[in-house]
């Protein structure tokens, strides 16, 4: 089986029932099921096959996930861009993963159409070409997908400063949902929202795609939108939503939260940080329960939570999952008894098969026993609820993205008035953490923080940027000459 024939078994059940809103567009699974078979068809018809890579940049789009079960049912894998991204950094990713095609929205049309052409790579318009194309194709209602075949290659940035193609399988994927059934409680019955992107595992398979493996509808909204979001959960037409803290606070700012019933969701699922008490108590105070969720790209997510109805020790991010096991290991591998820090190590069917192309990477990032090290720092209680505090990756995550310092660092050293270059991240109580610079000029060379901001941002997303740039004479630094973070914490 591929996970496209999980939504012809639920097409086959209830062909009538609803399966995906986004705007206007409606699709129902008899309808979701045929533009998947012939997508596939079309695919197929254009050599896509085994192995091969459909790459995808694009707000939230129900073709999308047309595109991922199309892949699935042919045994390729669906390469979702980041559109935060800039383009020297797509083009990068591109380079790396090599797609047979680019599919893109009218809001990407122009960048797509420039990264297509500086990689060969035939490109397919979301829309009317699409609709043609997938129309006029011979539906292909089998194929050579299968369940250990990767099926998603998503990039996650690095430590080394650039990015690594995480694979995931359809097994994984399918895991993964089983994981997400039992936290959530999800039945054909409930009723998703998805404002978080598609190209986040976070948005794809915490809830999209185990919703619709249920029998669910889900509703998307091309990008997040506090007011539309804050409003879709007032209708009562939506049980289960899934929000970083930093839009969690953005909707409970919104003027009409006090007003707002919420009386119709039965959860709200929150995670990718360390979640403040300060963003989960207004949602809570009105009877909502705040699910959350700990994982990484690595994981599927889905690795360690708390569950609908459930109960969660004070500031607690959970129990492993379902399917998973997790362990907190000291430095030597042993694990480390209750009350004691450690990092996060995860098993289970749900892990990565690896990174694309960087064997290196692959097993430095696995333990022996098949053991993922996440690189998270948390505690165990007695009960075996585990708590993420801290981070053993010197990473920033802001406002639910990950800003890895190192890659920050590589731009800022290309600038050829820089000498040195640190980042580290600062608290912010809108986002989070947010990345500050301490940056050390080189001998006779001028520049301030206007200039480098500038020279930072033709190169990374905005995200990623700077929030300040602290200049210095020296960067403090070890006897081994690396420098050392927790002194530039203390200037910062």
């Amino acid at each position: 089986m591929s996970l496209a024939d999980l939504v012809d078994r639920n097409a086959a059940a209830a062909p009538a029932s609803a399966a995906l809103a986004c705007g206007e567009r409606r699709l129902s699974f008899g309808e979701l099921a045929g533009r998947i078979a012939r997508a596939a068809g079309w695919l197929a018809g254009r050599g896509v096959g085994r192995g091969d890579r459909v790459a995808v940049l694009a707000l939230n789009d129900p073709d999308t996930l047309v595109l991922l079960h199309a892949c699935a049912r042919l045994g390729a894998m669906l390469v979702p861009l980041n559109w935060r991204l800039a383009p020297p950094e797509l083009a990068w990713i591109l380079a790396d993963a090599a797609p047979s095609l680019l599919c893109a929205d009218a809001e990407f049309a122009a960048p797509a159409a420039d990264l297509a052409a500086a990689a060969g790579t035939p490109r397919l318009a979301f829309g009317e070409e699409a609709d043609a194309g997938f129309a006029a194709a011979a539906p292909a209602a089998s194929g050579e997908g299968e369940d250990a075949d990767p099926v998603l290659l998503v990039y996650t940035s690095g430590t080394t400063g650039r990015p690594k193609g995480a694979i995931l399988t359809q097994d994984a994927l399918r895991a993964n949902a089983v994981m997400s059934w039992h936290m959530h409680g999800l039945t054909s019955a409930s009723r998703v929202l998805t404002v978080l992107p598609f190209f986040h595992v976070g948005g794809l398979n915490i809830q999209t795609l185990p919703a619709l493996w249920a029998g669910a509808a889900v509703t998307i909204h091309a990008r997040f939108g506090a007011a539309e979001t804050l409003a879709a959960l007032a209708s009562g037409a939506v049980t289960h939503t899934v929000l970083v803290p930093a839009t969690l606070a953005a909707v409970a700012a919104e003027p009409g939260f006090a007003a707002a019933d919420l009386s119709g969701l039965a959860a709200v699922t929150t995670g990718s940080m360390v979640v403040p008490d300060r963003v989960v108590a207004p949602f809570e105070a009105k009877g909502v329960p705040v699910l959350q969720v700990y994982g990484a790209t690595e994981t599927c997510p889905i690795a360690i939570y708390t569950r609908r109805g459930g109960a969660r020790p004070a500031g607690s991010t959970g129990w492993p999952g379902l399917l998973c096991e997790a362990r907190i290991a000291g430095p030597d591998g042993s694990e480390c008894p209750p009350g004691a820090s450690g990092e996060i190590w995860i098993r289970g069917p749900q892990l990565t098969a690896g990174y694309w192309r960087n064997e290196a990477a692959t097993r430095a990032a696995f333990a022996p026993g098949g053991w993922f090290r996440t690189g998270d720092v948390a505690v165990r209680d007695g009960s075996g609820a585990f708590t993420v505090h801290d981070r053993l990756k010197n990473v920033v995550i802001s406002g639910g993205e990950n800003v890895y310092p190192a890659e920050v660092e590589r731009v800022l050293l290309a600038h050829p008035a820089v000498a040195e270059a640190a980042v580290i991240g600062r608290a912010d109580p809108r986002w989070g953490e947010v990345p500050v610079a301490h940056v050390v000029l080189r001998t006779g060379a001028s520049a301030d923080a206007a200039c480098l901001d500038a020279h930072v941002r033709a190169e990374l997303a905005r995200f990623k940027a700077p929030k300040a740039y602290l200049f210095a004479e020296s960067l403090p630094k070890s006897a081994l000459g690396k420098v050392q973070h927790h002194l530039l914490r203390e200037r910062t």
